[in-house]
């Protein structure tokens, strides 16, 4: 039976490709979620597998050392096989900060998922709004370092252009 892959992409050292045996060489950690869903009820499982901070700091982010909380720019897209996408910011797996236990599982209920792939299990979100099963892409962006201008005020010029012209 071939084992689904992953890729980690992004603004790292080391992008790699990953298969669920390969996350097992990281430190398992197991957690229990219940999932409080609209239209299945509720649902209780037990994961396991190795935390998502985990797998990205072997990846080496490219964060500026010399800027202390540099890393809070970087943000985590996660996608998988069945069509869903999520969103996480570096602060939320970072011990420093929130340092939740997100996992990338590798079996549900002592299910193994080499097949299917690892899931994202985030024990934290209430109805597993951003549970994603057959993770085939994590991408790591950075890219984030200024938000652009302020917005422009109708009838008002923006301020770098009311600089320019009062100096004329």
């Amino acid at each position: 039976m071939a084992s689904a892959e992953l890729t980690v992409t992004g603004d790292l050292a080391r992008p790699a490709r990953l298969t669920v045996p390969d996350l097992h060489l990281w430190p398992q950690h197991q957690v229990r979620v219940s999932f409080e869903c609209a239209t299945s009820g509720m649902q209780h499982h037990r994961f396991t597998g190795p935390r998502l901070y985990d797998v990205l700091a072997d990846a080496g982010p490219e964060f500026d050392p010399v800027r202390r909380k540099d890393r809070l720019r970087f943000l985590i897209a996660v996608s998988g096989t069945d069509g869903h996408h999520a969103l996480l910011s570096w602060a939320e797996i970072d011990p420093d900060f929130a340092h939740a236990p997100v996992l990338l599982a590798v079996s549900i209920d002592d299910t193994p998922l080499d097949a299917a792939g690892p899931q994202l299990v985030l024990p934290q979100d209430r109805c597993g709004g951003r549970h994603i099963s057959g993770i085939d892409a994590i991408r790591v962006d950075g890219g984030y370092r200024r938000w652009g201008s302020a917005p422009v005020v109708p009838g008002r010029a923006p301020e770098s252009v009311s600089a320019s012209a009062s100096a004329s």
